[in-house]
């Protein structure tokens, strides 16, 4: 009894998972998947349907994709050390199975010749998008080339694929902490400081985001924040260094073979930028418009460094005084007190609150199941249903807690994607993998609202993945342009920002009384407190992304890190700190190479969406429904524009992202 061995629509059974049933999954799965193939491939010319070759296609791609996507969850959340190699190592294979896939010649011949019958020509909607782009992919992925260099090519995609595993492998396994006094230890919260304390007296600070993140809000000593930050920013720098080189020589290697210029030029082919110089534009023009902003904010830190330390003269403010300064400008200037709100925010609040507004806007009830079979003991399950005839249409699981060896970030993790069978339609399965502060035997989980930011965040690719009618699991969900698939998770922050939406869930874990619209107002003015800062910083991420895929020489002489301090000097306030490899624990180098921009681009049309929720009314069904058919339920089954189009009833203007930079 293997529990990877699951049919259409079965709970898997994920606490009773060993070893030897990942090394099975492996094997079986690919024995289906060869005989799948086998049955394309003898199909007659003349015979080939879209439902014999197009939904075969799609049924191969989501049998590799749900099982490489449940076995990297295991890899990225398992506490037993042998299951969580396994799982990795049994990616890797999968994943080299699908780049054999890619450059399968007897496959693409198949869909080839389909997409040149009478019938293929008359397809319309996502049929017709599903055939164009899947011969594109193939004659992107090597079929213009001859056999001799496509062998090679599977070679090059079968090493990134290792070293994309070894890269995240190296980040959810890094460890390092400082050790500190109690009197080190000023400044920082009762509860904070129950946590970390050792038995020797000492306190051990570590690099999880519940660690690092108030330490460097409200510790008073600079040396320990200092440290901290240091250590932060080599997380894995001993090994992935030169893990990253070989990325991007391996992606260079890959792309030259294939005829393109660059990575970027390769990947932003696909996406809704086209092309690297649109990419550049967007971020330079961006680049200007802010400055003037982020040095607003900038003299607003310095001005209260400057009083705090009693130094007039102090002409800088380090990178690692940036949180610190930023939290006393929000008590003393703004009257906010982060963990006076923390109290308004329980996590079990938090997520009634999306549930509550999910019911509102998109008729979808969250149920939790009791005593669920998970991965973790700290795992919940929630079934979701939608109200208005209690069909069940998405599973979830919530993992929110950091611990060793975990993904210590946040993200949302497609399980099993929507697409119709001949059984019925398959319910999409997730999990949201997070890191947000244990609770206490005195408290609940408070969340900061940077989290509660976060939990958005992440809700909003959930609904995406759960309320998906897309026929084909290839472009169900989020399998979107990478571009466009922070849209939904950036609209929903906007939420976690409105007093409206608010007042339904923000109280206080103890006396059960909402936020206080006056502690609301004071949250809202400082908002813009340091937006200037923060939209540097993701110009600065984003133009490193694409200056390492399309201008930089991986066999050069000049260091990942030298383009690190010159970007850095050049884009944001803060001076480069000498010795520091921010980009070794840059995970979204692998995932997101030449594309990382698209949260700033994907910003754009976020916040015009949103901006006609404000015009109806934030908690309108009927825009709440409109936005739900024509985007959430659409995942890549019809052209992002198109979409945004069909949504806004116009063209999509960047006039609302600009008004919420304050530019």
């Amino acid at each position: 009894m293997n529990p990877l061995l699951f049919s259409l629509n079965q709970l898997i059974d994920f606490q009773n998972i060993k070893i030897e049933h990942i090394e099975e999954i492996k094997d079986k799965s690919i024995a289906k998947l060869n005989e799948a193939l086998q049955e394309i491939y003898q199909i007659e010319a003349q015979s080939r349907t879209f439902g014999n070759t197009m939904m075969a296609y799609d049924a191969i791609i989501n049998e590799l994709s749900s099982i490489s996507s449940l076995l990297f969850l295991l890899s990225s959340t398992v506490v037993n050390d042998d299951l969580r190699n396994k799982s990795r190592e049994v990616v890797e294979e999968l994943e080299k199975f699908g780049n054999q896939l890619g450059l399968d010649e007897n496959l693409y011949l198949a869909i080839k010749t389909y997409s040149q019958t009478a019938e293929a020509q008359t397809l319309t909607g996502y049929q017709q998008k599903l055939v164009i782009e899947t011969v594109r992919s193939f004659e992107k992925n090597g079929f213009a080339l001859p056999k001799e260099k496509r062998a090679e090519l599977q070679q090059i995609q079968d090493q990134l694929s290792e070293q994309n595993n070894l890269f995240y492998k190296h980040i959810a396994e890094y460890q390092d902490v400082i050790l500190i006094t109690e009197k080190e230890m000023e400044g920082l919260p009762e509860d904070f400081k129950k946590q970390h304390l050792q038995a020797d007296g000492s306190y051990k600070i570590g690099l999880e985001a519940p660690s690092y993140t108030p330490f460097m809000q409200y510790a008073h000593a600079e040396e320990p924040r200092k440290q901290l930050y240091l250590k932060f920013l080599n997380r894995a720098a001993d090994t992935n260094l030169a893990v990253l080189k070989t990325v991007l020589s391996l992606r260079q290697q890959m792309v030259e073979l294939l005829g393109y210029q660059t990575f970027a030029a390769y990947r932003n082919e696909d996406l809704m930028s086209k092309k690297p110089e649109n990419v550049w534009n967007f971020e330079n023009s961006l680049k200007e418009k802010i400055r003037p902003r982020a040095e607003e904010d900038y003299r607003e830190l310095l001005a209260i460094k400057r009083e705090k330390t009693e130094n007039p003269n102090a002409q800088i403010v380090n990178p690692w005084e940036s949180g610190y300064y930023r939290t006393i400008l929000l008590r003393e200037k703004y009257s906010v007190d982060p963990e006076k709100v923390r109290e308004y925010f329980s996590l079990d609040n938090v997520l009634n609150g999306l549930f509550h507004i999910s019911a509102q806007l998109f008729d979808t009830q969250f149920v939790e199941i009791e005593k669920p079979s998970v991965w973790h003991q700290e795992v919940r399950y929630f079934e979701i249903r939608n109200i208005a005839d209690n069909q069940l249409i998405g599973r979830m699981y919530l993992d929110l807690f950091p611990r060793p060896n975990k993904y210590n970030h946040a993200a949302c993790f497609p399980l099993i994607q929507g697409r119709e069978t001949e059984n019925g339609y398959q319910i999409p399965v997730l999990a949201l993998v997070c890191n947000f502060s244990l609770p206490t035997a005195e408290k609940p989980s408070l969340l900061r609202h940077s989290e509660v930011e976060t939990m958005f965040h992440e809700f909003g690719h959930a609904l995406h993945v759960l309320l998906t009618q897309s026929p084909v699991a290839i472009f169900a969900g989020t399998n979107t342009a990478r571009d466009f698939v922070e849209v939904p998770s950036q609209l929903l922050e906007n939420w976690a920002w409105s007093y409206e939406s608010l007042s339904f869930f923000a109280k206080h874990y103890q006396t059960n009384e909402v936020l206080p619209k006056s502690m609301f107002d004071k949250m809202q003015a400082a908002k813009e407190l340091g937006v200037g800062i923060f939209t540097q910083q993701q110009i600065f991420y984003g133009t490193y992304d694409m200056t390492l895929h399309d201008k930089y020489d991986p066999n050069s002489a000049e260091s990942t890190t030298d383009i690190i301090k010159r970007l850095q000097n050049e884009i944001t306030l803060f001076p480069y700190v000498e010795g520091t490899h921010f980009e070794a624990a840059f995970g979204h180098l692998m995932g997101y190479g030449a594309s990382y921009y698209g949260y700033l681009w994907s910003l754009v049309y976020a916040e015009d969406i949103f901006s006609v929720f404000e015009q109806k009314g934030i908690m309108d069904k009927a825009t709440g429904i409109k936005y739900r058919n024509t985007i959430l339920a659409k995942g890549g089954s019809e052209d992002e524009m198109q979409q945004l189009r069909n949504f806004l009833g116009r063209e999509p203007s960047e006039t609302a992202f600009l008004k919420s930079l304050g530019v």
